[in-house]
């Protein structure tokens, strides 16, 4: 990829500002070059300082299909051309119209018959909340407000989501109400059970993400058969929440089309618009739909940048290309090719204690000369010493997170799988020298 005219005023541009605050980098990072991105292609992303890296985190975990697709390029160029901005709010626009048929359409319209649009997962799992808690109400079920979650799951940082995520990131600090909302052990039925056999009655929705995003940490069968027959049995929505695991992340195009039953709501962002919009959908099943269609509920939600022209327009070319690229498949024959890096990972690397995750969605676990779990402290220093050594990968529990396009090549993946071992390395010597000298 070679540095355009536009790349060298955007290079210039970021060694003269320092009124950016990025999210979530420490203060003491701001401005650096090496951490401002001029341009990205494929899968590899030019930075500020001239270097190019890797991407071994799809972004966010969203470019799916990698950087720059012409054609999700055109066809939003095409819409912001045609129709510039429209909206749903009191209205409806034509793109959102199709945009909305094409989801139901591969999400299952056995099952599923209406869609919301949202800017963002965070946003998306606000607006479940609320839809959960009318959809009782108008039953006749006013006391189901609470919601529960899982530990160490993730929803967003806005505030409605933030009282659903399951980590521990400062929700007190922010004074996020968290009194409707319960938090259980991941792939533990017995304390689920418990919960509802205490408060099943108030209980309106159960939010799941079929692959928990902190740890990258698979629901089993079990447990997923188990939440199935709760469901049935106390009346709540499940919902998936597939903002990370959709899109072919997983092995299919959502992770819940494998389980033996179908959620009440999908949550889908990332991957949804190949990261190009701020996008997310909320795709109810005919069932809840119906529930608000019959009462003539109105439905308290409404975002200015939700399903727009230029949204819509790359929902439909992004769900186009995955068919074109076959890229479900190909994300399946990437994840049989990872297999065999990971595992090749842990029996060579004294200090990689285990993967985890599935498909194009993993988590490589990581302990001290001790035996002891990486610290937190310790994450960042890992992830930096692997983008020193030419790859971009994501922060995990005890480790890193890789999120591979679905487009890799194998030359791509052995060179992330590379830099993950230079880099692991390098951290590793740098970390036992500072002991010695200490």
């Amino acid at each position: 990829m070679s540095a355009t005219d536009t790349e060298r005023r955007l290079r210039t541009a970021a060694g003269e500002t320092t009124a950016l605050w990025p999210s979530l980098l420490p203060p003491g990072h701001h401005g650096r070059d090496d951490l401002c991105a001029v341009a990205a292609e494929g899968v590899r992303v030019r930075f500020a300082d001239g270097r190019q890296l890797l991407c071994g985190a799809s972004g966010l975990w969203n470019t799916n299909l990698g950087y720059g697709n012409p054609v999700i390029a055109d066809a939003a160029a095409q819409a912001l051309r045609a129709a510039s901005y429209l909206s749903v709010f009191r209205y409806e626009n034509v793109y959102a119209r199709r945009a909305a048929a094409a989801l139901v359409e591969v999400c299952g319209a056995e099952h599923y018959g209406k869609v919301l649009f949202s800017t963002s997962g965070g946003a998306a799992n606000d607006l479940v909340m609320k839809l959960a808690r009318q959809y009782h109400a108008l039953r006749g079920a006013s006391r189901r407000k609470v919601v529960v979650g899982l530990r160490r799951g993730y929803h967003g940082l806005t505030y409605g989501s933030f009282s659903l995520t399951g980590d521990d990131l400062g929700q007190q600090v922010y004074g996020v109400d968290q009194r409707l909302v319960r938090h259980v052990t991941p792939n533990d039925p017995a304390e689920l059970a418990g919960l509802l056999a205490r408060q099943g009655a108030q209980i309106a929705a159960v939010v799941v993400e079929p692959v928990l995003g902190t740890g990258a940490v698979p629901l089993d069968d079990a447990y997923v058969a188990q939440l199935l027959r709760l469901r049935d049995t106390h009346g709540f929505l499940l919902v998936a929440d597939e903002v990370a695991t959709g899109f072919g992340r997983t092995g299919s195009f959502f992770a819940s089309q494998r389980w033996p039953g179908r959620p009440d709501l999908l949550v889908a962002s990332k991957g949804l618009t190949n990261g190009t919009c701020a996008a997310a959908v909320v795709v109810a099943s005919q069932e809840v739909a119906d529930v608000f269609a019959e009462s003539g509920a109105l439905l308290s939600h409404g975002e200015t940048q939700a399903g727009t022209p230029v949204t819509c327009a790359a929902i439909l070319a992004t769900l186009d290309e995955m068919r074109r690229l076959d890229a479900v498949e190909r994300g399946r024959r990437l994840a049989d090719r990872l297999d065999t890096e990971l595992g090749r990972l842990v029996a060579e690397h004294p200090n990689v204690s285990a993967t985890t995750g599935i498909g194009c969605f993993r988590s490589v676990r990581v302990c001290t000369a001790d035996n002891a779990a990486l610290p937190h402290a310790e994450v960042l220093a890992l992830v930096a010493a692997i983008r020193d050594a030419g790859a971009i990968v994501h922060p995990g529990l005890h480790g890193i997170q890789l999120f591979p396009a679905l487009t890799y090549t194998e030359d791509e993946l052995a060179e992330l799988m590379e830099c993950v071992r230079s880099g692991l390395t390098a951290y590793v010597t740098r970390a036992q020298k500072a002991q010695a000298d200490g």
